[in-house]
């Protein structure tokens, strides 16, 4: 998630997260033409799927492993807020869940929600310089 996608209420990234991370990968190269970059996650790897046009990272698919474990196997959207405290405390009071706890993430903190229709997204916190 780089600085220049910072601004709240944008959508800051996306990706995936399955239990074969790799076959996913390679699936979605073959669909959709991205090129792979391997991420390494400390002990694995996991993957950056950039445009072949100009190589530029646009999504991700990673292990369901660690603190990914939870995580749903859907596509994820990060939208950027200001405040994710405030942001998750607006969501159960609105009757979302927290389904993944805040927690850190390149530079940021993120959690999931789960909004009253049942859709997922993730909020995230960018990192104050």
């Amino acid at each position: 998630m780089s600085q220049a996608k910072s601004k709240i209420g944008h959508i800051a990234w996306t990706d995936l997260t399955v239990k074969f991370a790799t076959k996913i990968g390679d699936f979605y190269a073959a669909v959709v033409g991205w090129k792979i970059t391997k991420v390494d996650m400390g002990g694995y790897a996991d993957y950056g799927m950039n445009r072949p046009t100009d190589g530029k990272m646009v999504a991700g698919v990673c292990h369901a492993r660690g603190q990914n474990a939870d995580l749903p196997p859907q596509w994820l959207i990060y939208l950027n807020v200001a405040s994710l405290k405030t942001s998750l405390a607006r969501c159960r009071k609105l009757g979302g869940q927290v389904i993944c706890p805040a927690r850190k993430l390149m530079g940021g903190r993120m959690a999931v929600i789960r909004d009253p229709a049942g859709a997922v997204a993730a909020l995230y916190e960018p990192g104050r310089d």
